[in-house]
């Protein structure tokens, strides 16, 4: 037994094929002949009627399942018909656990009459949170969102209802909230509001930062500000997190206008330390890309003006792992006049800098830079040079971020 064996849900032991009656046992795993001769004879031309009668054997079968998949998509009302009735309801549960039978049961929500989704789902109902748990489950749940009608929708959005936060942080689990999201009318999604006083949670966790950008995508204004007010309230630290930092660029290149200005401001003062950060320097990436004009202009204005010491913060961020992407990327989105200053700053630096690497790189062999799997110094300097090179031919309108291969390579890690 495995999965969801232990909630409760019939279940087949996964070797079992019981297809073939009660012929089976429970201790070996038997094929029928008709599925030997299938296995073994690929030039006859087989139909889905020579194989009535052993349907959830086959199901069970990578090669079998594969075959009727395929001439599920074309077959006649009586063969499906056919299929249906060998494996709804005594069957269906297994087959949906099973790691070939599942794909059966989502050909036949996608090709079958809404009479047969209706019960099929029917077979479901009452089981809906194990499957979504489960690794096979969790994807006849999400096909079956898909297409079965509202009021059906409903009764699975109830289940799942009081273990909605279960599910959210369940690898399998959350994408079927995701699935819901996306599928089911928002009214019916009375579990969104469990989600406040959750949200730098969800947001910091690997699953729960998705199923939040859901929300944020699906659902209508008076669903998502209460949990958009209460992103704000944590955003620097959001930007600085290996999964919130997701979140943020989501709000900067969807977010209403008031959302990505309030993330902006709060970057504004912050760039150089965000740039230096593995997870804040790709939101300082996103909001060079995303901020109007005017704010863009601001936050490559922090790159280019030197510190209150007489720093050059471009120095600073050519020789750092993670702020050398921002000043590339500084570099392809400023206005004309702000991309000849940040030349001008850069080029005379790019000498000293060939000097510099070979020892700074020696330094680095030895320290946890090296852990982040992120290209050597030299490296960063020469893609630096190079686009930099690029910046000075290109003309404004051919500047593009196709046209910059080292940005489009950035790692990760």
């Amino acid at each position: 037994m495995y999965g969801p064996a232990a909630h409760g849900i019939p279940f087949y032991h996964p070797n079992v094929r019981p297809g073939r009656r009660q012929e089976t046992n429970d201790s070996l795993a038997l094929r029928s002949p008709l599925l030997d001769e299938f296995r073994a004879n690929k030039s006859h031309k087989w139909e889905l009627r020579d194989i009535f009668g052993h349907i959830v054997e086959f199901s069970g079968d990578q090669h079998g399942s594969r075959f009727i998949q395929q001439k599920l998509e074309s077959a006649t009302s009586e063969e499906k018909q056919g299929v249906f009735d060998e494996i709804v309801p005594d069957n269906a549960l297994q087959l949906i656990q099973d790691v070939f039978g599942n794909y059966v049961i989502q050909k036949l929500f996608e090709h079958g009459t809404q009479v047969q989704k209706t019960v099929l789902a029917n077979t479901m109902e009452g089981h809906i949170l194990p499957l979504s748990l489960q690794m096979y489950g969790c994807r006849v749940v999400q096909k079956a969102v898909e297409f079965i009608l509202p009021d059906q929708q409903a009764l699975f959005v109830r289940e799942l209802d009081p273990h909605v936060l279960k599910c959210v942080k369940d690898a399998n689990g959350n994408h079927v909230i995701q699935k819901l999201i996306e599928r089911v009318s928002p009214e019916r999604l009375g579990f969104v509001n469990s989600f406040r006083g959750n949200v730098y949670d969800l947001s910091t966790h690997p699953y729960g930062c998705r199923v939040l950008q859901r929300c944020f995508e699906h659902l209508p204004e008076d669903q998502t500000r209460p949990l958009m007010d209460e992103l704000h309230k944590y955003m620097i630290n959001l930007m600085q997190d290996q999964f919130g930092n997701y979140v943020v660029q989501f709000v900067l290149e969807q977010g209403k206008p008031q959302d990505r200005n309030q993330v902006v401001t709060k970057l504004r003062g912050q760039m150089m330390n965000m740039a230096r950060h593995k997870f804040a320097s790709n939101v300082c990436e996103k909001a060079l890309v995303t901020a109007v004009p005017e704010e863009r202009r601001a936050l490559i204005d922090e790159i280019i003006t030197p510190k209150a010491d007489g720093v050059s913060p471009i120095v600073s961020m050519m020789k750092d792992q993670f702020a050398n992407y921002v000043l590339q990327r500084a570099l392809t989105v400023a206005d004309n006049d702000q991309k000849e200053i940040l030349i001008a700053k850069i080029r005379p630096q790019l000498v000293s800098m060939r000097r510099y690497s070979s020892a700074y790189s020696k330094h680095l062999i030895s320290s946890k830079f090296m852990k982040f799997n992120r290209v050597s110094c030299s490296d960063q300097h020469l893609a630096v040079e190079r686009l930099l090179e690029r910046t000075v031919h290109a003309s404004k309108a051919s500047d593009k971020l196709a046209d910059y291969p080292s940005l489009a390579h950035k790692q990760e890690n």
